[in-house]
């Protein structure tokens, strides 16, 4: 399964070009793994810090009205780090591809820690390791 989150495309993420900002697109992946991860219903509320981001640009996206959606699924579990996928994209071109490393943090005692039963559980409904974009 892969999770879509509409995103909207803000005036000030425009360039001089009249673009969206390349720096713009990580702020995108963000939103979009947020509002992945950190639903009421799912166990990520404990904390999570990025690892590591690696992203390619397709082609330019046009600042406009409507949302670009943003696909996004799970790639690799490890005992304490997991991998996301998106596509930044309309149903016709994709404009961004990439992948973020993610590692569960434990914020009280300030360090990583390892994925729960719970956390896994949620993350494999999202596993799709076929479809890897970018490796990680």
């Amino acid at each position: 399964m892969r999770h879509i989150y509409r995103c909207p495309l803000r005036w000030a993420d425009m360039d001089a070009y009249g673009h969206v900002n390349n720096v713009v697109f990580l702020r995108y992946l963000e939103e979009a793994r947020i509002d992945f991860l950190f639903r009421p219903e799912k166990d990520f509320q404990q904390g999570s810090v990025v690892a590591r981001h690696e992203i390619d640009y397709k082609r330019q996206l046009v600042h406009r009205h409507t949302p670009v959606d943003i696909e996004l699924w799970v790639t690799q579990i490890r005992a304490a780090s997991f991998t996301i996928a998106y596509e930044v994209k309309d149903p016709d071109q994709i404009y961004v591809t990439a992948s973020t490393v993610i590692v569960p943090f434990d914020f009280t005692q300030q360090r990583p820690r390892r994925i729960t039963a719970q956390e896994r559980e949620f993350l494999e409904e999202y596993r799709d390791d076929v479809d890897e974009v970018v490796a990680a």
